[in-house]
């Protein structure tokens, strides 16, 4: 249950009146190191740009659809680059081929596709492909409308391979029906792939993928591992021998955070090879000099060097939040250059490239399009303990002291495996509309979140509500003892996860005086039987409800309604399928009944946390002046 867009999703997704500021996207490095290709653009339509690694200026430029989206950027082994145009007018996406001179179309799909991938040899090019696709790919997106018989068809994303040097190629998707491929990677010799599948609902399935081999030829699959985990990122070892993964427990896909595991092409029992790490890897990549790892330990963002049994060798670390393509950055071959997009709360995003293993050069910042937006808070990382966990989180303060003590609003993100991590402030996120109205925001990463190992992580197992609200509760004092907090003025909120938590705080305590619910979950019971990725829970209850509706009837807010006093206003996506507006309907009505101030808003069309820019824009409107009048009014 996500809360956050990818920074590498933000050339598509930014808000209108976000767009002054220079947007990066997808980006992709060299298997040499020496450039690197994103998604660029100051709003409106974005254009493929090629930049030099060393220094970040501009080589070329490509733009062969103006009425297109691009997508899915990545080199060939010769330096050509391959990437998606997409016409979503036309429902087709171009796989899309462009050498030092010329573009050229390669297939055109039907339907999605996502990430192309091209073999080791340079000849033949690899994509995911959803034909005929009725929704776009991803539970957080909205969903088809529940009419006729139910849950008899899914969109199937499945694996096709096209020769480089032809053009128009049909397409022939080559690993069976029925099988969703979530990832994969192409194995040295270019016989085959190693790739996360799963049998039936791709939505739904993920959280019981297993890691298996795909024949190049004939599209047979065979099973490597089955880990029963979640797991991401398969990438096969230079000599062919090993597959290396992102195993752990995570709520969402996309969402990634765990250990690294290992296991041999031919089959096995997988080994954690950071098992007890007080950190959090968030990618992983095979190079030639070993595994490139990025990982999040506390505040801080590292990109480094993983020999198995041993601690990450931090290359770069700053507390920051970086993408790249589908990971936090990219490598070289070589494993020597790392780059991806960064920023924080006070800087907007710029591009990071360099060495991560020669003394003296260093990851640096090569692009200064943003270096003149404002920072629009004043951010610190706080940390504290807890019931024994070392807990951090991020404090937003407005630029200019606010005289006396101030209001604050906590937001819980959402997951809950996930971390709240800086990223730039633009003045239409919510977060820099509280500051600008005199609040501190409070950003806590209770245990459930990564970056602080994954025995953290799962400590919330059974227990949702539990641990992380006291986590989040003693935050919020240790906030109190470093900034001017009025603490007869605080307010809450979230979507999702945060949502749920929310909705379930208002039952269990009354130290906030308003609190905002977005696609919460007011009702485990209810919700397991109406979501459309059930299988989320069964890592985290154990269970499910059908065998122990008890555990889920504990963690329900509906079940202690009569202990709910906060005033409260809650808004959902119409098609979300992630958390379903009746859990919404609910809270609302549970509220109304005992005659809790509340307002709930269902916005039609809308997928998972409302995130079309003029819904959106309503959201935080409302959200604003529901906190003015029962946080800021507060006495």
């Amino acid at each position: 249950m996500r809360l956050t867009l990818a920074v590498a999703l933000l050339a598509a997704t930014a808000p209108a009146s976000a767009q002054t500021l220079h947007q990066y996207g997808g980006l992709a490095l060299s298997a040499a190191g020496d450039r690197m290709a994103t998604i660029e653009g100051n709003g409106g339509h974005s254009v493929v740009t090629i930049r030099a690694a060393a220094d970040g200026h501009v080589v070329r430029t490509i733009d062969p659809c103006p009425t297109c989206s691009y997508a899915g950027l990545t080199f060939a082994p010769n330096g050509d680059l391959v990437f998606l145009s997409r016409d979503t007018t036309a429902g087709t996406v171009r796989l899309t081929y462009a050498d030092a001179k010329t573009t050229r179309t390669i297939a055109t799909i039907g339907g999605i596709a996502q990430t192309p991938r091209v073999s080791p040899d340079g000849k033949r090019i690899a994509l995911l492909v959803t034909l005929g696709a009725a929704k776009e790919s991803g539970a957080t997106q909205a969903g088809v409308r529940m009419i006729g018989e139910i849950g008899e068809k899914n969109d199937e994303q499945r694996l096709a391979v096209f020769d480089i040097t032809r053009a128009n190629e049909a397409v022939k998707p080559l690993s069976p029906a029925g099988r969703y491929v979530y990832e994969y990677d192409w194995t040295p010799d270019g016989r085959g792939f190693v790739a996360t599948t799963a049998l039936g609902n791709g939505d739904n399935n993920w959280w019981v993928a297993t890691l298996d081999a795909i024949d190049a030829q004939s599209g047979a699959v065979r099973s490597i591992a089955k880990p029963g985990m979640q797991i991401n990122q398969p990438r096969v070892s230079p000599d062919g021998r090993s597959v290396a993964y992102i195993g752990g427990l995570m709520s969402d896909f996309g969402s990634i955070g765990g250990d690294a595991y290992t296991v041999g092409l031919g089959g096995g029992t997988p080994r954690n090879i950071t098992q007890g790490a007080k950190s959090t890897v968030t990618t992983i990549d095979w190079t030639r000099a070993g595994l490139r790892v990025v990982t999040l330990a506390g505040d801080q963002v590292q990109f480094g060097t993983l020999t198995p049994g041993q601690p990450v060798v931090p290359g770069f670390a700053k507390p920051v939040s970086t993408a790249a393509g589908d990971g936090r950055a990219a490598f070289s071959a070589d494993g020597r250059v790392a780059a991806a997009v960064v920023q924080d709360y006070e800087r907007a995003p710029a591009i990071f490239a360099g060495s991560i293993v020669a003394p003296g050069a260093g990851v640096k910042q090569v692009t200064h399009d943003n270096d003149a937006a404002p920072a629009l808070a004043a951010a610190r990382s706080i940390s504290w303990k807890n019931d024994g966990y070392d807990v951090q989180g991020w404090l937003l303060a407005p630029r200019v002291a606010p005289t006396g003590k101030a209001p604050m609003i906590t937001i819980v993100h959402g997951g809950p495996s996930a971390a709240s991590t800086p990223n730039y402030l633009y003045p239409t996120s919510l977060n820099a509309a509280l500051v600008k109205a005199g609040y501190y925001v409070f950003l806590p990463n209770p245990r459930g979140s990564y970056g602080q190992g994954e025995a953290f992580t799962a400590a919330n197992k059974r227990d949702f509500g539990g641990g992380d609200l006291r986590d989040i509760l003693a935050g919020i004092d240790a906030v109190e003892r470093v900034a001017p907090v009025d603490d007869k003025r605080l307010g809450l909120g979230g979507c999702s996860y945060g949502g749920f938590m929310a909705m379930w705080a208002n039952t269990q305590t009354d130290r906030f005086k308003g609190i905002v619910a977005g696609a919460g979950l007011s009702n485990w019971v209810s919700y397991y039987g109406t979501n459309g990725i059930d299988q989320w829970l069964l890592p985290f209850f154990g269970k499910s409800m059908y065998d122990d509706m008890k555990a889920y009837e504990d963690v329900s807010a509906i079940y202690q309604a009569k202990r709910a006093k906060t005033p409260t206003f809650i808004y959902v996506g119409e098609r979300d399928i992630e958390v379903p507006p009746t859990q919404s309907i609910e809270w609302w009505h549970a509220l109304k009944d005992r005659n809790v101030p509340v307002s709930l808003v269902i916005y039609p069309d809308a997928g998972h946390c409302v995130t079309g820019p003029e819904q959106s824009a309503d959201v935080r409107q409302r959200a604003i002046a529901w906190f003015d009048r029962y946080v800021k009014a507060a006495r």
